[in-house]
């Protein structure tokens, strides 16, 4: 059975490579876009899956259906099984076919999400939304290697942080479209709509991305942007994926480091996006909808540090990310300080918000990946993705844990009273911590070895 999954998913074999140079760069460029548009729109399918399950905590906490720790270990189990999965399944990427692979986790995915609107305990839910973790870590892996894979190294900075916007762009969907539906309906018909609509992405991602460029007639990534010769790609093709993995990621200080800084990032990240709107409603006096706003603003800003970061440091400073990731933690942490410390205020919420955003669009873009396969040969970037994935969604799982452990809950006149105190602490010290992680690799070089 598992021999058959693996022949399927496997990437395919070379093909005889097209001999007319025109011909060749005709069309490797016009599928480079193709597999770019599909990992990048694509990728944001699997975000408004995974980015539902906060707008929907509340009215689910409402209901009555689960408690605040119930709450928190669905999510942390959801975490655990993403994280394991992505450290997995990024580490299979690097010899799959992507095309199938990618689709196929988006696929599962949107039909556990529907599963969960047609539930009504903590069991089931937390079954399906687990085994949801593990199919949405079938997305990131085969995103970055496919963009190794068709494009070059001086581009990756700019072009990885235009791929990571498909995080806010399937955020900001998920805080709007989700939030609609659930205020309309009920929280049930927020997971039916949010699988509904990601199934779309599957047929998307199918039929627009592609293997890589060798099973097209095409040459080598490397070897067609001039980075290697035909040579060094044939030398290269005889060492063993999992010795180059073993080797150079998962040996490699600088990728545990790295992976490191990215959980506590994830901690404080996955703090203000899981438990943002209950914040807001429960400590802050908004309603769903304005709540919902205020996140889906923060959603936008994110685009756009996520599409100016990779540029920034491409531009500015020579491909480097290690000056500009110490400015954006600065502003990470600060901005997260506001947000949960300073007196109630829209105006200034909204302002948090923007620089949280930015920062976090950034960051998450360095930390999470990009800094990783900056310095690890391109065959096994898979490898660095599974490896920074692991240890950032380790993160993200404590958080939901400890946040639920540290959060009470009181009866006022009757109203549910949130206390956030001790958690929103958790947060900042988080983001404070990833900061000072990433000093310690200012000077990593990369390795081919």
């Amino acid at each position: 059975m598992f021999n058959l999954l693996y022949q399927f998913f496997k990437t395919g074999p070379d093909i005889e490579q097209i001999k007319e140079n025109g011909a060749v760069k005709k069309k490797f460029n016009s599928m480079r876009w193709r597999v770019f548009a599909s990992i990048t729109i694509g990728y944001a399918f699997y975000y408004i899956i995974r980015q539902s399950y906060s707008v929907i905590k509340k009215p689910l906490l409402s209901s009555g259906i689960v408690t605040p720790e119930q709450v928190g270990i669905i999510g942390s189990i959801f975490f655990i099984t993403y994280g394991l999965g992505k450290f997995t399944n990024s580490f299979l990427a690097d010899r799959m076919n992507n095309k199938r692979f990618f689709s196929f986790g988006l696929f599962i995915s949107s039909l556990t999400m529907v599963g969960m609107g047609l539930v009504n305990s903590f069991v089931p839910l937390a079954v399906l939304w687990g085994l949801n973790g593990w199919f949405q870590s079938y997305g990131a892996g085969p995103s970055i290697v496919a963009l190794n894979q068709w494009f070059s190294n001086k581009e990756r900075g700019t072009l990885y942080g235009v791929w990571f916007t498909s995080h806010n762009l399937g955020s900001s969907f998920a805080y709007f479209a989700i939030a609609a539906v659930v205020s309309a309906y009920n929280w049930s018909m927020g997971f039916v709509a949010a699988g509904s609509i990601s199934l779309i992405g599957t047929a998307f991602i199918y039929f627009g991305m592609s293997d890589r460029p060798e099973t097209q007639g095409l040459p080598n990534g490397a070897v067609y942007y001039g980075e290697k010769t035909q040579a060094q790609a044939e030398a290269e093709k005889q060492k063993s994926v999992g010795a180059m993995q073993w080797n150079t990621v998962v040996k490699n200080p600088a990728v545990w480091i790295l992976g490191f800084s990215s959980l506590c990032v994830y901690i404080a990240r996955y703090a203000v996006e899981s438990w943002g709107v209950v914040y807001l409603t429960s400590q802050k006096g908004y309603d769903m909808m304005g709540a919902a706003g205020v996140m889906a603003y923060m959603q936008v800003a994110g685009i756009f540090g996520a599409l100016l970061c990779g540029v920034i440091s491409d531009k500015f400073f020579n491909h480097k990310r290690n000056a500009p990731a110490l400015i954006y933690g600065i502003l990470y942490s600060l901005s997260i300080a506001g947000f949960v410390w300073a007196p109630q205020s829209f105006t200034m919420d909204l302002f948090c918000m923007t620089f949280y955003g930015f920062t976090m669009g950034a960051l998450v873009c360095y930390m999470g990946g990009l800094m990783a396969v900056d310095i690890v040969p391109k065959r096994v970037t898979g490898a660095a993705m599974g490896m920074i994935g692991l240890l950032s969604y380790a993160g993200a799982a404590i958080q939901e844990f400890v946040t639920g452990k540290l959060m009470t809950i009181s009866v006022v006149n009757g109203v549910k009273v949130y206390d956030f105190g001790l958690a929103t602490e958790f947060w900042v010290g988080a983001a404070v911590v990833s900061t000072l992680l990433a000093l310690l690799v200012w000077n990593t070089k990369p390795r081919e070895d």
